[in-house]
């Protein structure tokens, strides 16, 4: 399949279990957390600071999207590159995107070294990835349809023939014509979103947009 033309992804669905790494007496912490948004990172070390109010160091790396990736690693004061840029090799190795892990380290006393450290890491986040389950997702893309409602029967009948999945719908009134109007979001998977635009834009007083 051309790459333009993948339109599955792999993720989590659910947080993990806590796992534990002990390297020379200090302790890793790992988990891993479905997310949407970066937005969803801050209050979940939040939490975990909370958690463990003795642990010094909260390491993370996150990916999200499928088309356009966006992700970053952050060290949270270990030496550069040293922690969130080994969990994010992780998060490449499962090939997995919107997913955050994080990292919690409780130091022991004995320095591990930048070598050290970034074993810890990695092998933290790879325990971590081996607990997830991972699933299979496929990339959507979003559509409204705006249409007279006496075109309802017709737009149902492709929806149904497609099998399309939709998201909303509502009924408003055409302000010129004075005549109820439906608009409904669909969404298709990727590979079937050219089919099904073609389809509703070659319909006569059916109105197709991509979101």
């Amino acid at each position: 399949m051309p790459l333009n033309l993948k339109d599955t992804y792999n993720t989590i669905e659910f947080p993990s279990e806590e796992v534990l790494l002990k390297e020379k007496n200090s302790k890793f912490f790992g988990y891993a957390f479905p997310i949407q948004s970066e937005e969803e990172v801050k209050p979940l070390i939040e939490t975990l600071r909370k958690q463990h109010p003795n642990a010094g160091h909260f390491c993370y790396a996150y990916q999200i999207g499928a088309d356009t990736v966006t992700y970053r690693a952050n060290d949270d004061g270990e030496p550069s590159n040293s922690a969130g840029m080994p969990i994010y090799g992780q998060i490449q190795s499962f090939s997995v995107t919107n997913i955050l892990i994080i990292v919690v380290r409780i130091f022991g006393g004995v320095k591990l070294g930048v070598g050290g450290l970034i074993s810890a890491y990695k092998t933290t986040a790879q325990m971590v990835l081996e607990t997830c389950e991972i699933v299979e997702k496929t990339i959507d893309i979003h559509f409204t349809i705006t249409f007279d409602y006496k075109n309802m029967n017709k737009v149902m009948r492709v929806i149904k023939e497609k099998k399309l999945e939709i998201v909303s719908q509502e009924m408003e009134i055409n302000e010129i014509s004075a005549l109820p109007m439906g608009k409904i979001e669909l969404k298709t998977r990727k590979k079937n979103a050219e089919m099904v635009f073609d389809i509703f834009n070659s319909m006569f007083e059916i109105d197709i947009k991509r979101l």
